[in-house]
């Protein structure tokens, strides 16, 4: 009996804390990013890049839209390591579909648990 009331305890314990935050408890959306009808993707309008790493100096490796959801898996600094979950990031435009890269935080409106 011990053991499962220990069990229950600790895992009643990782819910409560935000140590125990699950990746994915975090989502967010695009925002402040022009509309997907002003896309160029040679003039870098109309979508946030997702970088292979957190800084603007990384290869961009796919791309969200306006509107589009997402999970926030990890944070490093105002980047965030974010991976497609709804919308035109399903089917970009240019990348693959359902990217996960790490996004810019001033152009996500995040909540939830995040890191």
């Amino acid at each position: 009996m011990r053991p499962l009331f220990l069990s229950a305890l600790l895992a009643s314990l990782a819910i409560a804390s935000p140590q125990g935050a699950q990746a994915g408890d975090c989502t967010g959306n695009v925002v402040s990013v022009r509309p997907i009808d002003q896309y160029d993707h040679a003039l870098g309008r109309g979508f946030l890049a997702l970088r292979a790493g957190a800084g603007s100096g990384y290869q961009q490796i796919g791309e969200l839209y306006a509107g589009d959801e997402v999970s926030v898996w990890a944070r490093d600094g105002r980047w965030l390591l974010v991976q497609c979950m709804s919308g035109q990031c399903q089917a970009p435009l240019w990348g693959q579909p359902s990217p996960r890269g790490w996004a810019y935080d001033a152009y996500l409106r995040v909540a939830g648990v995040c890191p």
